[in-house]
């Protein structure tokens, strides 16, 4: 993998471990020489995976919308920074720019952003692994839910299997490395789009 998208939150959260495991799986990118792709922020989660990365001389790309540059909450030590227009062309942005795909704890920014690219390979609109680092338990209920909606019928087996879940960064980076893409639905091409 070239580049991988991190989803995180702006806060830093109620658990130290949050922090920790941010700043380390920026440093770990960075030592196997994979791009760190994030939302450009110095504050939160944001900032540690960044400071993590870069303390370990890695690349790291920073997306950002202009109304954020304004607040000021900008990272202003990165390699590169790219300021959108918007949050949906950030995300088009940061998609372009990664293979993968990973979520650390966050908020509801953290979940829309993952849920819009789960949705994207879901249409088969990109074969990237999407995966969520699971620190201290933090997304189980969620999981959880998930697999009620499967259950329900709203979500099919394979397509909720796709998602590459660990609570080891190294591990989770190696099913990343691994993962083999849910061939796109019959009824759906990219180029249709």
């Amino acid at each position: 993998m070239k580049g991988i998208v991190v989803f995180c939150g702006s806060s830093e959260g109620s658990d130290p471990q949050f922090a920790d495991d941010a700043y380390d799986l920026g440093k770990t990118l960075a030592q196997q020489q994979v791009d760190l792709i994030y939302g450009g922020a110095k504050i939160g989660i944001m900032g540690k995976v960044a400071q993590g990365a870069l303390d370990a001389r890695g690349k790291v790309i920073g997306v950002i919308p202009e109304f954020l540059m304004r607040k000021e909450v900008y990272h202003d030590g990165l390699t590169e920074l790219i300021i959108t227009q918007n949050m949906h062309d950030r995300k088009l942005k940061m998609h372009e720019l990664s293979d993968g795909i990973l979520m650390l704890p966050g908020g509801f920014g953290t979940l829309e952003e993952f849920f819009e690219m789960l949705t994207w390979a879901q249409l088969g609109l990109h074969p990237y692994p999407i995966a969520v680092l699971n620190t201290n338990e933090f997304y189980d209920e969620l999981l959880q839910m998930l697999k009620k909606m499967v259950e329900k019928g709203f979500v099919k087996k394979e397509n909720l299997n796709a998602i590459l879940v660990d609570k080891n960064i190294d591990s989770l980076l190696e099913k990343m490395k691994a993962f083999k893409p849910l061939p796109a639905p019959k009824w759906m091409t990219k180029e249709e789009f």
